[in-house]
C-alpha cells in the first residue's frame, strides 16, 4: 500500500483488561500518556449517575460503588449481541469500544497537539477475520482507520529486537495478558522479523487468575458463615478488587493479608472477611491455567516445526508474566531463563508503533513478514471445508482452484469463504459469499471457473472469480 506521509499513524495495544498507546518520535517509538498522565489506562467504561461518561482509572476507581453502571472486558465480548441497559439506554459491546477509541483517538490528539486519523493495532491470536473487522469498524465510527493489524507477541519482538538489527535467532514471545494468552516464534535476522507460527487462547489471561481467588476467598467465607457472596455485586466488585490485588502483591510476596470489613450482613449483623493467601496456595489453584499456556506454546512449537532446542530466547510480555509461577513454569518447560528486558505492560505497544513507522516509511531496513492466523477456504459441493490457505502460511499470499458447475446449463455458482480448521464448513466461520454470474450454458462440469483466496500483507483478503473460457472476472473484500 501507498506509504503515509503526512499524519502520524498511532499504535494500540488494545488489552481486555487495559490498553497502552504509542507513537515514532524522533525516530524512536514512545508511549503517549492518556489524560491523566499515565501510560496504562484501565480499559474500562462507567455511567456516572449524574450522566457523565468515564474511561480507564477514573472509572475503575468506582467500580464498588457503583458496580451495575460500569463494564470491563469489552474487547473479549465485543462479537456478542450482549446489551449493557443504564437507566433508559442501552448499548452494545461494540458501542462501549467506540467510546474507549474515542478516548484514545482524544488523548493522542492532546498529546501530539494535531488530528489523529490513523492507527495500528494489536488483535489476541484467535480473533478470527469477522472479529477483527468489527474492531476495525467501530475504529473507524470512532474516527480512526485501522492501517494494518498484527499480534501483540509480534509486536513484542519489534520492540525486542529494533535495536538489534545484527541479530540472528529464533525468539518465543509468551504474552499473558489481562484477558487473552497469545504465543509467537520468529525468526529475526538482517532487519527481518519472519513469524513462523501464532497460537493462543482468547479466554486465559489474568483476569482469569483474579478469579480463581475470588471464589477461594467466596468458598471460605460461605463455608464459615453460610453466605454466597457472589449473589451480593456490591460484594462481587470488592472481591475482584481484593483479587487483583493480591495477584500482584503475590508476585513480590510469599503471602498477603486480605481484610474486606463489611462485606455483608445477615440477621446476626454485618460480616467481616479476612484471610491469609500464600504464594504457595494461590499456585496451586491457578496451576491448571498456566498449564493451558504451555500446550499453546507446544502448538505453536509443532506448526513452526522447531524443537525447543531451536528457540534462542524467551521473551515475556504481558503484566500477567510477572506472576513467578508463570515465570517458573515457562523456564521449567523451555529450558531457557526468561527473558525481562523489555517492559512487560508496554512493549507490545511501543513494537506497533515501529509498524506504524514501517507504514510512513520513518522506519526502514526493518521487514515484516506475518502468517494467518486460522486456515481460509471455500465450501465444497457436499458442505466439506476446502483449505486453500492454511494457517500460519507468510501473508502475503494467494492460492486458486478450479470451480464448475453441478447442474446443466448451470449459468452462476456461489462461493462461500470460511475460516477456520473443521472438517465441515457448518464448524467454521463465514466470512463471505461470491456470486459469480455470466457463465455461458454448457454441460455440468464444463465451465472452468478459478476461484483464488489472496491476503495482502495488511490482512485484507480478497476473494476473485476468473471464468477461464472468456476472461470475465468478478471480486469482494472480505
Amino acid at each position: 500500500m501507498e506509504k503515509k506521509q503526512q499524519e502520524n499513524i498511532i499504535a494500540i495495544d488494545l488489552g481486555t483488561t487495559n490498553y497502552c498507546v504509542a507513537v515514532m518520535k524522533d525516530g524512536k517509538p514512545v508511549v503517549i500518556p492518556n489524560s491523566e498522565g499515565a501510560g496504562i489506562t484501565p480499559s474500562v467504561i462507567a455511567f456516572t449517575k449524574e450522566g457523565e461518561v468515564l474511561v480507564g482509572d477514573m472509572a475503575k476507581r468506582q467500580a464498588i460503588t457503583n458496580s451495575e453502571r460500569t463494564i470491563k472486558s469489552i474487547i473479549r465480548n465485543i462479537n456478542t449481541n450482549r446489551i449493557v441497559k443504564i437507566d433508559d439506554n442501552k448499548y452494545t459491546y461494540q458501542e462501549l469500544a467506540t467510546i474507549i477509541f474515542k478516548k484514545i483517538k482524544k488523548d493522542a490528539e492532546a498529546y501530539l497537539g494535531k488530528k489523529v486519523s490513523q492507527a495500528v493495532i494489536t488483535i489476541p491470536a484467535y480473533f478470527n477475520y469477522n472479529q477483527i473487522k468489527l474492531i476495525k469498524y467501530v475504529a473507524r465510527i470512532a474516527g480512526l482507520e485501522v492501517l494494518r493489524y498484527i499480534t501483540a507477541p509480534v509486536a513484542g519482538s519489534l520492540a525486542y529486537g529494533f535495536d538489534k538489527m545484527d541479530l540472528s535467532e529464533n525468539i518465543l514471545v509468551y504474552d499473558l495478558g489481562g484477558g487473552t494468552f497469545n504465543v509467537s516464534i520468529l525468526n529475526l535476522g538482517d532487519g527481518v522479523f519472519e513469524v513462523l507460527s501464532t497460537n493462543g487462547d482468547i479466554n486465559l489471561g489474568g483476569d482469569d487468575f483474579d478469579e480463581k481467588i475470588m471464589k477461594y476467598i467466596a468458598d471460605k467465607f460461605k463455608s464459615e458463615n453460610g453466605i454466597d457472596l457472589f449473589q451480593d455485586k456490591m460484594a462481587v466488585e470488592r472481591l475482584k478488587e481484593a483479587a487483583e490485588t493480591a495477584k500482584i502483591e503475590l508476585s513480590s510476596s510469599t503471602q498477603t493479608n486480605i481484610y474486606l470489613p463489611y462485606i455483608t450482613s445477615d440477621a446476626t449483623g454485618s460480616k467481616h472477611m479476612e484471610l491469609t493467601l500464600t504464594r504457595a496456595t494461590f499456585n496451586e489453584i491457578t496451576s491448571d491455567l498456566v498449564e493451558r499456556t504451555i500446550e499453546q506454546m507446544k502448538k505453536a512449537l509443532t506448526d513452526a516445526n522447531l524443537l525447543l532446542s531451536d528457540i534462542d530466547k524467551i521473551i515475556l510480555i504481558g503484566g500477567s508474566t510477572r506472576i513467578p509461577a508463570v515465570v517458573e513454569k515457562v523456564k521449567n518447560f523451555t529450558g531457557k531463563e526468561p527473558s525481562k528486558e523489555i517492559n512487560q505492560n508496554e512493549s507490545a505497544a511501543l513494537g506497533l508503533a515501529i509498524q506504524a513507522g514501517l507504514l510512513t516509511g520513518e522506519v526502514k531496513d526493518t521487514v515484516l513478514l506475518d502468517v494467518t492466523n486460522f486456515s481460509l477456504g471455500i465450501e465444497s459441493a457436499d458442505g466439506v471445508f476446502m483449505s486453500l490457505i492454511e494457517r500460519n502460511i507468510t501473508i502475503p499470499t494467494k492460492k486458486s482452484t478450479i470451480f464448475s458447475t453441478s447442474a446443466d446449463n448451470q449459468t452462476s455458482v456461489q462461493v462461500n469463504v470460511y475460516q477456520g480448521e473443521r472438517v465441515l464448513v457448518m464448524d467454521n466461520e463465514l466470512l463471505g459469499r461470491l456470486t459469480f454470474s455470466g457463465i455461458a450454458p454448457a454441460s455440468k462440469g464444463i465451465p472452468q471457473i478459478e476461484v483464488a483466496l489472496d491476503i495482502d500483507a495488511n490482512g485484507v483478503v480478497k476473494v476473485l472469480a476468473l471464468d477461464k473460457d472468456t476472461g470475465r472476472e468478478e471480486y469482494i473484500v472480505l
